[in-house]
């Protein structure tokens, strides 16, 4: 078990790789970015991005509007 920070909230996760911690909390619906450790990182690294002790990811929706 790792313990990371995602969107500032500190959590405990069994998951192998970001995909999976970010499916789980629900922020990977619509548009939306990630940054791992300071690194905006392509949605199609994330499946293979392994979780890290001390990771810190933070995701952003993208939200329309006018």
């Amino acid at each position: 078990m790792s313990t990371i920070i995602v969107n500032g909230k500190k959590l405990q996760t069994t998951h192998q790789t970001v995909q999976l911690v970010i499916n789980e909390l629900g922020l990977s619906q619509g548009r939306y970015a990630v940054e791992v450790d300071g690194e905006l990182i392509p949605k199609s690294e994330l499946a293979q991005l392994s979780i890290a002790e001390g990771m810190n990811i933070e995701v952003v929706q993208a939200v329309g509007g006018g």
